[in-house]
């Protein structure tokens, strides 16, 4: 009885609630469909009615507002969240626990979700919002109700979680903070280089009058680094080996 009873401590406790902390990606989740519910009201409401002429002072008064405070709001999130997860780096990793780790890749995998989330919202339906508005209203600026809610709002926003999950494997997990994973890094700098391919975009528009398919050569660039979001496969194929390799460990040290 007494040697079932020990067994029964040693086991492994696998519950998801060992591991998975699930506040911050709840409220990071629920705070990018609030954000995004907002954006497509704000277009449903004002689009038609102030955002066709870019000259008009009712433009200035409603999207050149929204613009004006997204964009800072946006680099303060960009500083205060890569700042803080630099600045509380783990600095002795060959010290951490297996459990601590495994609590650490699931953490990393919620943070994923959480630019993923982002990426869809960008990537889906704005993108093809966008290309819809240019073929029905065409483009007097670039500064457009489509424009100042998908290149200088969304966009901007994915780059956020992705340039901090990526910063938070560094610093947090042995296994990312000896060699930089090439799935993880076309999985956030391919949609990062989108931010400048959008120079490219505008450049394009401005001096060559063309038809808004997807296809054309000036939006291939959107495709491409697009497309380099699947990479996120090849990271979590890299993350569940890990994590098993971890189970295996505290297995075999018979962790609790």
């Amino acid at each position: 009885m007494s040697s079932i009873q020990s067994g029964a401590r040693g086991a492994l406790d696998r519950s998801p609630g060992s591991f998975v902390q699930y506040k911050w990606p709840a409220i990071s989740a629920l705070a990018v469909t609030l954000l995004m519910v907002f954006y497509r009201w704000f277009q449903q409401t004002y689009a038609w009615a102030t955002g066709l002429d870019s000259t008009l002072p009712e433009f200035d008064a409603t999207w050149m507002k929204l613009l004006s405070y997204e964009l800072p709001l946006i680099g303060i999130m960009w500083v205060g969240l890569w700042s803080w997860i630099w600045m509380t780096r783990d600095r002795h990793l060959d010290k951490i626990t297996p459990q601590e780790e495994l609590r650490r890749y699931f953490t990393l995998v919620l943070f994923i979700f959480s630019y993923a989330f982002a990426v869809y919202f960008a990537g889906s339906f704005f993108a093809e919002q966008d290309a819809s508005w240019h073929q029905t209203v065409v483009r007097d600026t670039s500064f457009t109700p489509s424009h100042i809610v998908l290149f200088y709002g969304t966009m901007p926003l994915y780059v956020t979680f992705g340039v901090g999950s990526f910063l938070y494997a560094m610093t947090r997990l042995p296994k990312f903070a000896e060699r930089v994973s090439i799935p993880f890094l076309l999985a956030v700098t391919g949609p990062l280089m989108i931010i400048p391919n959008l120079g490219f975009n505008e450049w394009g528009h401005a001096f060559w009058m063309m038809e808004e398919f997807f296809s054309a050569p000036l939006h291939w660039g959107f495709v491409v680094l697009g497309w380099s979001v699947l990479a996120l496969g090849g990271l979590l194929m890299q993350i569940m080996m890990h994590i098993t390799e971890l189970f295996k460990r505290m297995d075999a040290e018979g962790a609790v």
